[in-house]
């Protein structure tokens, strides 16, 4: 059983961030990055969008309205849209309710609008944009996204988005950065009857149109990614529960399902109440309480989509008993979406934090040797050929693959990740650090009872640095130095001169590395303090030493 789940939560691992990522070749987008002056100098406080999509050619027709705040002077409005649209229109619309033309340019997947005038600080704008086309088909989602255009086993359509490596200006105009959300935004999503549509954020309700459509309505209350936000198409059936959170609100659970698979879905329910209380347990309330959570089948493996969870597992569980892919993308509601990477440099944030999680949950299952055989899944995947949180800019393509080619897969920032974390609960010891995972999650109690979207913040590295520094009570800058700024792992050197025992830390460029070592003195257990990155300590000439001999401590073989 445990060498069975080793496999398995190896191979979500390497399903989620390695095996799938070599097709990137295929989409020449991606997202993220330096952030262009012209998108510095404005705030999107709201998206509107207003989709038809036509399964019969695989099309789409959007108008899609941004409402923005200038923080500087501008003269262009730049949004980012694929180049596989064409824009009929972009109109300004004023404070009378009347629409203005304006001179726009598309090329390269920038979308420039051009104010006439410019925009002073202070100053709100919006700006509609007509457009249609074909959207990219996605070649290998979730992580060379676009639209996916399955059927179902009768032939009905199965329609899904996914865009998070390549940016939701695969199907709507966004200023397509991680560093800003809006604070709400609404879908009107027309598609032919009989489907139905499921979407981020909560339903507002649904309408029959005279010509044989149905247009669905949702709204998300919260800050989003742009890449979080989703719409899944199919002749869905719904499962319906409601969860009582740990804050004391009622919160409704949806499963979307396909019809042939309802009674799966049905026996999953239960795991899916069971998730949310556990990461309620650990890391605070359900962050979108006022909108729903929901689950939504997919014709690909699986999605954080915020609110509605992409589901393609098939309904199968790990050999401990749980469905994990379903587990892993219900964390990403604290880490991804609550918690949101303020630039793709701290991504590591969503995918080590959310991956961590696996091994704390077969812990809660099974105990703490089943968490450590676990934690052996993806111990030999770590690659270390690129620091998992450096100090520059990144976009998804540079986060996710490896230079020169960006074709080869990277999946340090799940599997190194996850290790970090663990060396990281060894040092604080458990009451600290788990505090610290609480805290980073809701840095004040106060902010669980929230629901208005004030409890969604942007994080980066240094702000869970500075998290674990004051619940741990002592600086740990030289840990995050050496494991996740540069690339390369610390080496224990143990020399032995008769009685006499040396542990000395080696370090690339000699950095700083005072990570204190239990060891296995004959049958007895020390913990040895290395101030200065070593130690010396006295033994028995007939004992022998074992250092860390439970393995929690990352390190070069």
């Amino acid at each position: 059983m445990k060498t069975s789940f080793n496999i398995l939560f190896l191979l979500l691992i390497c399903t989620i961030s390695l095996q799938a990522q070599r097709y990137l070749g295929v989409s020449p987008t991606e997202s993220g990055g330096p952030l262009m002056p012209e998108q510095a100098g404005y705030d999107v406080t709201f998206y509107d969008l207003a989709l038809s999509v036509n399964p019969a050619d695989s099309s789409i027709a959007g108008e899609l309205t941004a409402t923005a705040h200038i923080v500087q002077p501008l003269e262009w409005f730049v949004q980012q849209l694929d180049t596989v649209f064409s824009v009929i229109k972009v109109e300004m619309l004023t404070a009378d309710g009347s629409a203005k033309a304006m001179h726009f340019k598309h090329h390269d997947g920038e979308l420039w609008t051009h104010f006439g005038g410019t925009k002073q600080p202070g100053e709100i704008v919006q700006i509609r944009v007509s457009y249609s086309g074909k959207p990219r088909v996605a070649q290998r989602p979730p992580w060379v996204g676009g639209f996916t255009w399955s059927k179902t086993e009768d032939g009905q359509p199965w329609i899904a988005t996914s865009v998070q490596s390549d940016g939701a200006d695969l199907w709507w105009p966004c200023k397509d950065h991680p560093s800003d959300e809006p604070d709400s935004m609404a879908l009107h999503i027309t598609v032919p009857k009989p489907l139905v549509v499921a979407a981020s954020g909560r339903s507002l309700g649904h309408e029959a149109n005279a010509d044989g459509t149905m247009t669905y309505h949702w709204f998300v209350s919260t800050p989003i990614n742009n890449y979080s936000m989703a719409i899944n198409i199919a002749p869905y059936r719904t499962i319906e529960e409601t969860y009582v959170s740990v804050s004391g609100d009622t919160i409704p659970v949806t499963f979307w399902v396909l019809p042939q698979d309802y009674a799966k879905g049905k026996i999953l329910m239960p795991q899916i109440i069971e998730h949310l209380a556990w990461y309620e347990k650990l890391l605070g309330p359900y962050p979108f309480r006022a909108d729903k959570y929901g689950v939504a089948h997919t014709p690909f493996y699986g999605m954080e989509h915020q609110t509605i969870i992409a589901y393609g597992a098939n309904f199968s569980n790990a050999p401990h008993g749980y469905d994990i892919l379903h587990h892993h993308e219900l964390g990403h509601e604290w880490w991804g979406n609550l918690v949101t990477a303020l630039d793709w440099r701290d991504f590591w944030l969503h995918e080590g934090l959310c991956s961590y999680m696996h091994p704390l949950y077969v812990e809660h299952l099974r105990g703490i040797e089943a968490y450590h055989n676990t934690m052996g899944g993806p111990l030999p995947r770590i690659r270390n050929r690129a620091a998992i949180a450096p100090r520059d800019a990144k976009t998804t393509k540079e986060m996710y693959f490896l230079p020169p080619d960006y074709v080869e897969s990277e999946g340090d920032i799940y599997n190194k990740g996850v290790w970090v974390l663990h060396s990281l609960r060894y040092l604080m010891g458990d009451e600290a650090f788990f505090k610290a995972l609480r805290r980073m999650a809701y840095p004040d109690p106060a902010m669980e009872k929230i629901t208005d979207g004030s409890q969604c913040r942007f994080a980066t590295t240094d702000d869970f640095v500075q998290i674990c520094e004051d619940i741990y009570g002592s600086e740990l800058d030289w840990f995050f130095e050496v494991y996740v700024r540069q690339p390369h792992l610390p080496k224990l050197n143990i020399t032995r001169a008769g009685k006499m025992v040396t542990l000395r830390w080696e370090t690339p460029d000699n950095l700083l590395f005072p990570m204190p070592v239990e060891a296995l003195v004959g049958k007895s257990r020390r913990r040895i303090a290395m101030p200065n990155g070593s130690a010396t300590i006295e033994v028995l000439a007939r004992d022998e030493v074992v250092p860390d001999p439970d393995n929690w401590i990352l390190k070069k073989d």
